[in-house]
Protein backbone atom coordinates (compact mmCIF):
# COMPACT_ATOMS: atom_id res chain seq x y z
CA UNK A 1 0.00 0.00 0.00
CA UNK A 2 1.12 3.44 -0.87
CA UNK A 3 1.56 6.61 1.62
CA UNK A 4 2.44 9.92 2.11
CA UNK A 5 3.19 12.83 4.51
CA UNK A 6 5.13 14.55 6.96
CA UNK A 7 7.43 12.64 9.07
CA UNK A 8 8.67 15.87 10.64
CA UNK A 9 7.01 19.86 10.79
CA UNK A 10 9.30 22.58 11.08
CA UNK A 11 8.98 25.15 13.71
CA UNK A 12 6.26 23.35 15.88
CA UNK A 13 6.97 22.46 19.54
CA UNK A 14 6.78 18.68 19.54
CA UNK A 15 6.12 16.48 22.98
CA UNK A 16 9.48 16.77 24.26
CA UNK A 17 9.81 20.68 23.75
CA UNK A 18 12.14 19.95 20.71
CA UNK A 19 11.85 22.54 17.02
CA UNK A 20 12.95 21.03 13.73
CA UNK A 21 14.23 24.01 11.88
CA UNK A 22 13.92 24.14 8.14
CA UNK A 23 17.40 22.47 6.54
CA UNK A 24 17.58 20.66 9.49
CA UNK A 25 17.28 17.19 6.93
CA UNK A 26 19.59 19.03 4.01
CA UNK A 27 21.51 15.99 2.65
CA UNK A 28 19.53 13.02 4.13
CA UNK A 29 19.76 9.63 1.59
CA UNK A 30 17.80 6.72 1.76
CA UNK A 31 16.89 5.75 5.37
CA UNK A 32 13.96 2.37 6.15
CA UNK A 33 10.47 2.47 7.07
CA UNK A 34 10.55 0.99 10.74
CA UNK A 35 6.95 0.82 12.60
CA UNK A 36 7.87 2.76 16.26
CA UNK A 37 11.39 2.76 16.38
CA UNK A 38 11.98 -0.97 16.30
CA UNK A 39 12.52 -4.04 14.10
CA UNK A 40 12.59 -4.71 10.52
CA UNK A 41 11.88 -2.38 7.96
CA UNK A 42 7.98 -2.66 7.25
CA UNK A 43 8.07 -1.13 3.97
CA UNK A 44 10.67 1.59 2.05
CA UNK A 45 10.33 5.31 1.99
CA UNK A 46 10.56 6.10 -1.52
CA UNK A 47 10.53 10.07 -1.91
CA UNK A 48 12.42 12.05 1.22
CA UNK A 49 12.31 15.76 1.24
CA UNK A 50 12.05 18.91 2.58
CA UNK A 51 9.02 21.59 1.69
CA UNK A 52 8.57 24.58 3.71
CA UNK A 53 5.52 22.74 6.07
CA UNK A 54 8.50 20.21 6.71
CA UNK A 55 9.98 17.06 6.01
CA UNK A 56 8.00 15.41 3.20
CA UNK A 57 8.14 11.36 2.63
CA UNK A 58 6.30 9.09 0.49
CA UNK A 59 6.39 5.42 0.35
CA UNK A 60 5.12 1.86 0.55
CA UNK A 61 4.07 -0.19 3.12
CA UNK A 62 4.70 -3.74 2.74
CA UNK A 63 3.58 -4.82 5.99
CA UNK A 64 0.04 -6.02 5.12
CA UNK A 65 -1.49 -6.21 8.49
CA UNK A 66 0.29 -2.40 9.18
CA UNK A 67 -0.96 -1.66 6.19
CA UNK A 68 -4.94 -2.48 6.90
CA UNK A 69 -4.54 -0.09 10.05
CA UNK A 70 -3.35 2.71 7.98
CA UNK A 71 -5.75 2.05 5.38
CA UNK A 72 -8.63 2.64 8.32
CA UNK A 73 -6.98 5.25 9.68
CA UNK A 74 -6.46 3.32 13.26
CA UNK A 75 -2.73 4.48 12.54
CA UNK A 76 -1.99 8.04 11.08
CA UNK A 77 1.23 8.60 13.24
CA UNK A 78 4.44 9.72 11.49
CA UNK A 79 8.47 10.26 13.33
CA UNK A 80 11.22 10.53 12.48
CA UNK A 81 14.79 8.36 14.20
CA UNK A 82 18.13 11.12 14.29
CA UNK A 83 20.87 11.83 15.93
CA UNK A 84 21.25 15.89 15.88
CA UNK A 85 24.43 17.44 14.71
CA UNK A 86 23.55 21.35 15.11
CA UNK A 87 21.42 21.86 18.40
CA UNK A 88 20.71 25.74 19.14
CA UNK A 89 19.85 25.94 22.94
CA UNK A 90 17.44 28.54 24.10
CA UNK A 91 14.13 28.56 25.66
CA UNK A 92 13.79 25.33 23.82
CA UNK A 93 16.06 23.04 21.74
CA UNK A 94 16.13 24.02 18.13
CA UNK A 95 17.67 20.94 15.71
CA UNK A 96 19.38 23.17 13.07
CA UNK A 97 21.36 19.72 11.58
CA UNK A 98 19.91 15.98 11.89
CA UNK A 99 21.79 12.71 10.97
CA UNK A 100 18.27 11.29 9.98
CA UNK A 101 18.28 7.42 10.62
CA UNK A 102 14.99 6.01 10.16
CA UNK A 103 11.15 7.26 9.25
CA UNK A 104 8.78 5.24 11.55
CA UNK A 105 5.11 5.05 11.48
CA UNK A 106 3.80 5.38 14.72
CA UNK A 107 0.44 5.17 17.58
CA UNK A 108 1.33 8.27 18.89
CA UNK A 109 3.56 11.12 16.93
CA UNK A 110 6.15 13.09 19.19
CA UNK A 111 5.41 15.90 16.85
CA UNK A 112 1.67 15.87 17.07
CA UNK A 113 1.03 17.39 12.98
CA UNK A 114 3.60 14.74 11.44
CA UNK A 115 0.89 12.38 9.70
CA UNK A 116 0.01 10.33 7.02
CA UNK A 117 -2.29 12.59 4.77
CA UNK A 118 -2.55 10.27 1.66
CA UNK A 119 -2.94 6.38 1.10
CA UNK A 120 -3.52 4.39 -2.13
Amino acid sequence: MRFAGYAAVFDRVDRAGDVMRAGAFAGAGTVPLLWQHRGRPVGTIEVLGEDARGLRVSGTIAEPRLAALVRGGAVAGLSVGYRPRTVRQGARRELMSLELVEVSLVAVPMQPLARVDQVG
